[in-house]
């Protein structure tokens, strides 16, 4: 059978998986186990396409490639257990907020202020420099990238080390809010600031938030 890329979701998870059509069900529940945290016996599988849900997957029997799952779907794992825990490992105001003292911030090389340091962005500019933050437009590097790619964006900045989303790209180009070339992308998680519709101006559509 063939192999099939889905985006697994659950209340404490949510990852990018490859899993084969020829699973059952149970086979299928037993794997997303140690994914999501929730017993195979109290998963309740969804399948969805974007908003839109496509089947339930019941019966334990079956197989994986019996329903119309295809590349880059949602799985979505429900615990239906009602005794158990939920958002424990997914609720912020549970866990002591680290922030890191501004001279170990400054020692970084991989910081937000190294890169204006090294490149003489902003402050760390000199004013008779042609490159500068607020001239240099990203045209070059917005050639390589193309509507419809897959993309991975880093979100690292001072102690969000590691926090990577991954999506589509939906559009390059220049804009009206401001200047330079710039990529819109849809990501695979509600982590979004807008639907693609900045200032009143629309650049790409995508659900809110996304």
């Amino acid at each position: 059978m063939s192999i099939v890329t889905v985006f697994v979701q659950s209340d404490s998870a949510s990852s990018e998986r490859r899993f084969d059509k020829g699973l059952t069900i149970q086979q299928l529940k037993t794997k997303l186990e140690p994914i999501t945290g929730v017993p195979a016996n109290s998963q309740s599988l969804q399948l969805y396409n974007g908003d839109t849900l496509v089947a339930t997957l019941e019966g334990d029997d079956y197989m994986l490639g019996a329903f119309p799952v295809d590349n880059f779907m949602i799985l979505r794992v429900i615990d239906t257990n009602p005794n158990s825990l939920k958002n424990q490992y997914t609720d912020v105001s549970l866990v002591e907020k680290y922030v890191m003292p501004d001279e170990d911030y400054s020692k970084r090389k991989d910081s937000v202020l190294a890169f204006k340091q090294r490149n003489k962005f902003g402050r760390f500019g000199d004013a008779n420099s042609s490159y500068s933050e607020s001239t240099y437009t990203y045209e070059d590097e917005a050639k390589d990238i193309k509507v419809g790619d897959r993309c991975e964006v880093d979100f690292s900045e001072g102690s969000e080390e590691g926090l990577k989303r991954r999506g589509v790209v939906k559009y390059v180009g220049e804009t009206k809010f401001k200047p330079g070339y710039w990529i819109g992308v849809q990501y695979d998680e509600p982590v979004g600031k807008h639907d693609g519709s900045v200032q009143g101006e629309r650049y790409f559509t995508c659900s809110d938030k996304t």
